[in-house]
């Protein structure tokens, strides 16, 4: 049986027709070259066109790729080769020296060196940090050379097809072939050297033709397509050899066998170039009508581990082996460095190799057959043909999927029964029941009597299995399902009649987890899990938590529970760790049970560090005071301490960082809802909070806190506090002072005469000095003008009476006692000189003040200190109408002097 290659097409673009195509490594993007001229830069994930070059009238045969200089290459019919800044559209360098069409290009890997074929018979070799120049030119051939390629081996070999029916191979230091290859009836249209080995192939008339060119004969001639082969090559990781034609197919075949494994036809017409991506399992063809890109197989790498560290991977046909507990230091997230031993070889092609449960046996699948081996010896012990395999919980006993009907179950390596699918099997699991899937719905068997157990409806991706057997998580697209087996329920009912959906009670719908799972594993009841965003995490119940984050995709190979250490790879066989401590688990897994003591007595083996990440945990879990009891992570317990209204704990905690003002707006938010304005007042002074202050300070009738907070303020140049504050406290002196040094002479003004007038002269003067001469003589000085002021004398006597009075020792209990005074008219009453006596008031021997019980609870004695207003200037209509001082602000008085 052939390989069974999954392939997925990720785009497909028609445009105009495209004559070379390359990938660039690392973005995902294929640059093509068009007939039309055209340069275009494709993303293969969105399908979308990132940049178009307008090249050239002439057809455009050749691109590549230079991504260390951020270039692409060009070559075309007009005999140019350009080269162009990609990210900027800059043109780099145009390199004459061709007098006939290009044909090909190569870029060497690390050299700064280009070579280009043509039609006028020669290839060129340049150099772009010499100016671009031609360095050398390589004559021989007598007819169009059509290709040129680097040896991926050795970079000062190349080699060259032409249409004069040989293919030549060359040394950059020579101009001279060092050797030729005949023989063929027609020319050649392609040349790439085998990346195993130094085996170049050919392509030349409608056969595909591979090449020992060390001992110069022809290996095999593979005929397939119906019209000439316009490209050629070898899969770096895959064993294909992989040609387009102008019959419009791409032909895939095993490079081991020469068999021809597969056909594909995108209807575009002629094919005309092809390209791969190194690791990355993805080709790109270009064709009369578009560009083509698919993705061959998968890219998880082809590796097992078994449950004591013992890794076995293949390459191709060959099996080697290592064991991480060889290695000395190990580092989360770091490469280990492995001593790699050669197993031996597989007959087939191995795609997926798996442990046996106890690590006696590997599996070997791939090209339609299975091979058992002794994992130590690595001696074959039973072999067949399968499309699938998997192991049950004993490892004596498997299952392979014959058909989409058949499945066959072994025990000690001989079949045993014989399961008749009445459904189209598309899928095995193994593990405690044997699991078979279909497209929308995935059963379970009993190993023993091959009964149903479940039929559970989901479209399944993969199944795993807990260690203990209980526990099992399903995957599918989007997320994963945690179920428990209940192997008593379904042992008592497997000998009765069992309907076609199976035992209704074998298993425990545990939760689900909207995470989209590439590889997972258990530890416990912990679900291990790396996802298809590259993340890599783990799950307790439904609760998830992230180990870290990948730049690329990285696989589990599996936990090993003496090592606490989790092991992963990615497709290049890298191998990485990843400690994760089974007492944080089963601390959480206890939690999660409610079984808080057994969690706890757990504390004393866990480092203070993941006691933090547990503390986070246990937060989630609504255990804030356990949290708070387990944690030194002084943010998390000051967020704690805020949640628990443990407010002592916070602020202690808040001055070991005094300088972190969020803390203490947290902190003071905090008291003000507990009504514990004490501690508001100190958090609200350490994270300056001047504007809330100051509504405390005014709420609480606090007159010293005003004064404190005024004088503060106006240091820290926060003038509207400062004036706020000092009018609350109706320290007029101090606001004209303030308006003052703020040389805003103007509102001293307005402010002196409507709340200070002995001020006013003063005030005046300087305002009318800072004015430009002519706008001062426009302005008339109050005082030097009686006459025209008629009231300022009256204001003048009532700021006199209202200074000798002293209401501001007065306090705001008795605001009922003189509530007749300071709704009397103080104007009128300096106007007739018929002032209200004081001493006329008579007090309660009770004065009553009306409290709420909900409202402020510690401002006694505070409001005694606030002191009473009593405006001096009446209605002032003879100065400025209307105007409310008692809420001006600086920034909403007028600055135009004119308009005063």
């Amino acid at each position: 049986m052939g390989l069974r290659l999954d392939i997925k097409k990720l785009l497909s673009q028609r445009s105009s027709r495209v004559k070379s195509v390359e990938f660039h490594p690392t973005e995902p993007w294929i640059l093509a070259g068009m007939y039309n001229g055209q340069v275009m830069i494709i993303d293969y994930n969105t399908s979308n066109v990132i940049k178009t070059f307008e090249v050239t009238d002439a057809p455009v045969r050749a691109v590549r790729w230079i991504t260390r200089k951020n270039w692409i290459v060009i070559g075309s019919d007009d005999m140019l080769i350009r080269i162009i800044n990609y990210n900027t559209y800059e043109k780099v360098a145009t390199m004459e020296g061709h007098t006939d069409y290009l044909r090909c290009l190569a870029v060497h890997a690390e050299k700064p060196f280009i070579l280009s074929s043509s039609d006028d018979m020669t290839v060129r070799l340049w150099d772009w940090e010499k100016g671009f120049k031609s360095i050398m030119t390589f004559e021989g051939h007598t007819h169009y050379v059509m290709s040129v390629v680097f040896s991926p081996k050795d970079g000062n070999i190349f080699a060259t097809a032409s249409l004069d029916k040989t293919i030549k191979v060359w040394s950059l230091n020579s101009s001279v072939p060092n050797f030729t290859l005949e023989g063929h009836s027609k020319g050649v249209n392609s040349v790439e050297f085998y990346h195993g080995g130094d085996k170049p192939y050919l392509v030349i008339e409608r056969t595909v033709k591979v090449w020992d060119y060390q001992n110069k004969c022809c290996l095999q001639t593979l005929s397939a397509h119906s019209n000439n082969v316009s490209a050629v090559c070898f899969h770096p990781d895959l064993p294909l050899i992989i040609s387009a034609g102008e019959d419009g197919t791409i032909r895939m075949w095993n490079s081991g066998t020469f068999r021809l494994e597969n056909t594909l036809n995108y209807s575009f017409e002629r094919g005309w170039s092809l390209c791969y991506l190194k690791g990355m399992n993805v080709m790109g063809f270009g064709y009369d009508e578009g560009t083509v890109v698919i993705k061959i197989g998968k890219e998880e790498p082809t590796m097992s581990m078994d449950s004591s560290g013992k890794i076995v991977w293949a390459k191709n046909n060959e099996i080697m082996s290592a064991n991480v507990k060889n290695v000395e230091e190990i580092k989360d997230g770091e490469r280990l460095n492995l001593n790699v031993k050669e197993m031996g070889n597989s007959e087939v092609y191995a795609q997926n190799l798996q442990h046996s449960p106890n690590g006696r046996f590997v599996v070997v699948c791939g090209d339609g057959e299975y091979t058992i081996y002794t994992s130590l010896a690595w001696r074959n012990k039973s072999y067949g043909t399968a499309l699938e395999f998997v192991w049950s919980l004993d490892s004596n006993e498997y299952a392979i999927r014959e058909s989409t009907s058949i499945v066959k179950i072994f025990k000690s390596f001989k079949e045993k029964e014989i399961l008749k699918i009445p459904f189209s099997a598309e899928g095995l699991f193994g593990g405690v029941l044997l699991g078979v899937k279909s497209s929308n719905f995935l059963c379970f068997y009993d190993w023993e009597t091959c009964k149903l157990i479940r039929r559970i409806d989901i479209t399944a991706k993969n199944v795993y299995w807990s260690d203990n057997n209980e526990l099992l998580a399903i995957v599918s697209e989007e997320s994963f399902y945690v179920l428990k087996l209940n192997v008593e329920e379904y042992k008592l009912k497997i000998d009765s009649e069992i309907s076609e959906d199976g035992i209704e009670e074998s298993f425990e719908f545990i939760c689900e987890v909207n995470e989209s799972v590439k590889t997972g594993c258990w530890n416990g009841d912990c679900f291990i899990f790396t996802t298809n965003s590259n993340k890599l995490a783990y799950a307790v119940g439904n609760e998830v938590s992230t180990i870290s984050m990948f730049d690329s995709p990285f696989f589990i190979l599996g936990y090993v529970a003496k090592d606490a250490r989790l092991y992963l790879a990615d497709k290049d066989l890298n191998l990485i760790s990843y400690s994760l401590s089974l007492n944080i688990i089963s601390f959480k897994s206890f939690v999660l049970r409610n079984e808080l003591n057994s969690a706890f007595s757990l504390l004393s083996s866990i480092s203070q560090s993941d006691k933090n990440i547990l503390a986070h945990f246990l937060e989630k879990q609504g255990l804030k005071e356990k949290a708070l009891e387990i944690s030194n992570d002084e943010e998390h317990c000051f967020n704690l301490s805020i949640q628990l209204n443990k407010l002592q704990v916070a602020f202690e905690l808040a001055e070991k960082d005094p300088s972190n003002d969020s803390k203490w707006r947290q902190l003071a938010d905090a008291a003000l809802s507990d009504w514990n304005f004490e501690l508001a007042e100190k958090a609200l002074w350490k994270s300056n909070d001047f504007s809330t202050l100051l509504i405390l300070y005014q709420a609480s009738g606090d007159s010293n806190g005003l004064l404190r907070l005024a004088t503060t303020a106006e240091e820290l140049n926060q003038d509207n506090i400062a004036f706020n504050a000092y009018f609350l406290t109706h320290n007029h002196d101090k606001i004209i002072n303030l308006l003052v040094k703020s040389q805003r002479f103007s509102e001293a003004v307005i402010y002196s005469q409507s709340y200070c007038p002995l001020k006013l002269s003063l005030v005046f003067s300087k305002w009318k000095s800072s004015l430009p001469k002519k706008i001062a003589n426009r302005i008339m000085d109050p005082q030097s003008n009686p006459d025209q002021f008629p009231h300022l004398q009256t204001s003048l006597n009532a700021e006199s009476w209202i200074n000798s009075q002293r209401f501001s020792t007065l306090s705001g209990h008795h605001l009922q006692n003189y509530q007749s005074i300071l709704n009397s008219d103080i104007h009128q009453a300096a106007a007739s000189n018929t002032f209200p006596s004081i001493s006329t008031v008579k007090f309660s021997s009770n004065v009553s003040v009306q409290r709420y019980q909900d409202d402020l609870k510690s401002t006694d004695g505070r409001s005694d200190n606030m002191s009473l207003e009593v405006n001096t200037t009446g209605t002032r209509d003879d100065f400025l109408e209307d105007l409310d001082m008692e809420n001006m602000k600086l920034e909403d008085i007028n600055e135009d002097n004119d308009d005063f």
